[in-house]
């Protein structure tokens, strides 16, 4: 058989949605890591990139499930939801890419002006850190956050900025994020094709007088 047939079809959009299901544990994992960093909390886009990969770890489920049963239905839905995945996921993946470290700064800074003293002194035990950053803008308040720092670092008196740990993760995570989202993407619209063929082919084990 051809490999345009419908075997080859249907292995190929199995096969294809399995690898959905690990592209979504990935975007989760690698987003609930980098939430873990004070900054990537504060940002809308990782929680974003987390509904991307729940989305995307649901749908392929109905995909895998429709294309094993050649379920004309499912199959339906599968590729008008792939496609508004696609769409998002998109969106998401080139705003992971697009923000650059001056605009971390501001976001980091304004969601650290918010927090209240125990949250921050949280933080500070968490990282191994004292104060948010060394800078003309925010001096008195890094100063404070010293005087109150009580992290295992304040022993020996070598304690890095919270700031600098932070944003050093947040790029690590959104520029991870922002390359496997954007490169997954766009093999969504070759499921969404795929989909649309399967769906249209006829199952030689339902109809086999096709063969005849």
């Amino acid at each position: 058989m051809v490999c345009g047939g419908f075997t080859c079809s249907k292995n190929a959009l199995c096969s294809l949605n399995v690898v959905y299901m690990l592209v979504g544990l990935l975007l989760i994992g690698v987003a609930a890591w980098g939430k873990g960093f004070g900054i990537v909390s504060s940002i809308h886009i990782i929680g974003g990139v987390i509904a991307v990969g729940v989305f995307l770890l649901l749908i392929s489920i109905v995909g895998l499930i429709g294309a094993l049963n050649h379920h004309q239905v499912m199959l339906f839905f599968y590729m008008v939801i792939l496609f508004l995945v696609f769409l998002f996921q998109f969106g998401v993946s080139c705003s992971c890419l697009a923000i650059n470290n001056g605009q971390q700064v501001k976001l980091l800074s304004a969601t650290w002006a918010l927090m209240s003293n125990d949250t921050r002194l949280g933080v500070e035990n968490k990282l191994n850190c004292c104060g948010l950053l060394n800078n003309n803008q925010s001096k008195e308040q890094f100063s404070e956050d010293v005087k109150l720092c009580n992290a295992p670092c304040q022993h020996n008196r070598l304690c890095f900025t919270c700031g600098d740990l932070m944003l050093q993760h947040a790029a690590e995570a959104l520029k991870i994020l922002g390359a496997v989202g954007l490169f997954f993407s766009f093999t969504e619209i070759l499921g969404v094709w795929l989909a649309a063929r399967y769906r249209n082919q006829k199952d030689p084990r339902a109809n086999p007088s096709a063969f005849l």
